[in-house]
């Protein structure tokens, strides 16, 4: 089987986490990388791969069947729809795009093309949400009543060096929460409404630090989303889901989303699954039942797919329509926060 020719835009920290996914599955491999920096340009000399000083080289010298995107949020709709203009079906970290109207052109080329364009929502590759996505849809927690996320974690001093990181627009909502929003979306169904309340007072930024956001749900569910950057505690999925090797594995097991329903509820990362097997009562014994799964990187499986999108023409987990709806929902808590009102979401 030949390799899956792969063109990365973008050299930084996310480009280079996909280079080494890519250089391990034994499928894929890089056969340019775009990034004008001189950084960019020294990582490429270090791992003898071919350099091009921007995406428009690397799209003309050809010779590539799909496209890793990893650039500033500001430049995904641009690379986007080179991409598709040259036929190349690409994958594009999250967010889709800046604003909601740029997620909409892109979806609106890709349609019309027939170029697919993948959003790196990595969590939906995962097995354990694959999982809980498909007991919440056989109907094993009965009608969904409501979900707690715990999204709270500290965020090191060094990590606000670069600025943006301090503006609004830099925080934990477009940042983190995103990816939230996108998992309750995936697995729980289509939020309807948002509310939320915002503060900045730990650390006194122009940026949020800590939000508490209500989303209400098409099928009626509840959500709770507490998230925070400056909190010290485990209860976030990046340290309790082993999907990274750089941050420390938890000893004991430690849950950050619960998903509640009329037959049962469900904890994760531990899919532990909590029913009544006879009455249901509260003065009833309630058995718990941990959810067998093998446990896989979200990241080589994500890859996998965009190779049987570009080779087989599946059909894309995460395209460019879907992910402007997650981004639509995560604008509007930050705009619900500002505005102190429920905002009801309308989708076309």
């Amino acid at each position: 089987m030949k390799p899956l020719s792969i063109g990365l835009v973008g050299a930084g920290a996310i480009g280079r986490m996909h280079a080494d996914v890519i250089a391990g599955s034994g499928f894929a491999e890089i056969v340019a990388v775009a990034d004008p920096t001189e950084a960019g340009r020294l990582y490429c000399l270090e791992r003898g791969l071919p350099w091009c000083s921007s995406h428009h080289a690397l799209l003309e010298a050809g010779g590539v069947e799909a496209l890793i995107i990893a650039t500033p949020n500001q430049s995904h709709l641009e690379i986007g729809l080179a991409a598709i203009a040259h036929g190349v079906p690409a994958l594009i970290e999250k967010p889709v795009a800046v604003t909601v109207a740029e997620g909409e052109e892109l979806s609106a080329a890709s349609a019309k093309a027939g170029v697919p364009i993948l959003v790196g929502h990595h969590r939906r590759h995962n097995p354990i949400i694959a999982k809980a996505r498909e007991l919440v849809g056989q109907g094993a927690l009965g009608r969904l009543t409501n979900a707690t996320v715990l999204y709270t974690f500290f965020k090191h001093d060094a990590y606000f060096d670069l600025a943006w990181r301090r503006e609004p627009g830099g925080g934990p909502i477009l940042i983190n929460l995103i990816h939230e929003i996108d998992l309750i979306r995936f697995v729980c169904g289509e939020v309807a409404a948002v509310q939320a309340v915002t503060s900045g007072r730990v650390r006194g930024l122009p940026v949020e630090d800590t939000a508490a956001v209500l989303l209400e749900l098409e099928n009626g569910a509840l959500v709770t989303v507490s998230l925070s950057d400056t909190a010290v505690t485990p209860w976030s999925w990046d340290l309790v889901s082993g999907e990274l090797p750089n941050y420390p594995w938890q000893e004991k097991p430690v849950n950050s989303h619960f998903i509640s329903g009329t037959e049962g509820s469900l904890a994760l990362p531990s899919l532990d699954h909590w029913r009544y097997d006879g009455e249901k009562s509260w003065f009833a014994p309630i058995t718990q039942e941990a959810i067998p799964i093998e446990r896989q990187s979200p990241y080589i499986r994500q890859l996998r797919h965009l190779f049987d999108v570009v080779r087989h023409g599946v059909r894309p987990l995460i395209d460019a329509a879907d992910a402007t709806r997650t981004l639509k929902v995560t604008l509007a808590v930050q705009d619900a926060a500002r505005q102190r009102q429920r905002l009801e979401m309308q989708f076309g």
